[in-house]
């Protein structure tokens, strides 16, 4: 009977230090999925809105639908591009995918 008890009382203070050790493996599985997964995202992201913040009227870009075109009006939510002459459109700011640098536009229009 005194050894039940004795082996009882060694299992409480053993399972404490189990409950400790049973996060650890979720603990490091959230640090890795931080690293690898969160923290580029929310890295790109703010790229992705310094760059809209940034855009100005003449600025040659592409939509996220794939469209080129060159900024011609700018206001707070929308961007009137001309993507061809005389053919204007209206775009949301957030679907501005990437200004297009000018060495790349300067290379498409020697090709056509």
């Amino acid at each position: 009977m005194i050894s039940t008890a004795f082996a009882m009382g060694s299992a409480e203070g053993g399972q404490a230090a189990g409950g400790l050790a049973g996060f650890l493996p979720i603990i490091i599985l959230f640090a890795i999925f931080y690293f690898l997964l969160i923290r580029p995202q929310q890295k790109k992201a703010k790229e992705h809105r310094e760059m809209i913040s940034n855009l100005k009227k003449g600025n040659r870009i592409v939509t996220s639908g794939g469209i080129y075109g060159t900024i011609t009006t700018i206001d707070d939510t929308t961007i009137g591009l001309e993507i061809a002459e005389k053919v204007k459109i209206k775009v949301s700011r957030g679907n501005v995918a990437a200004v297009v640098s000018e060495p790349e536009a300067a290379v498409r229009s020697e090709k056509k």
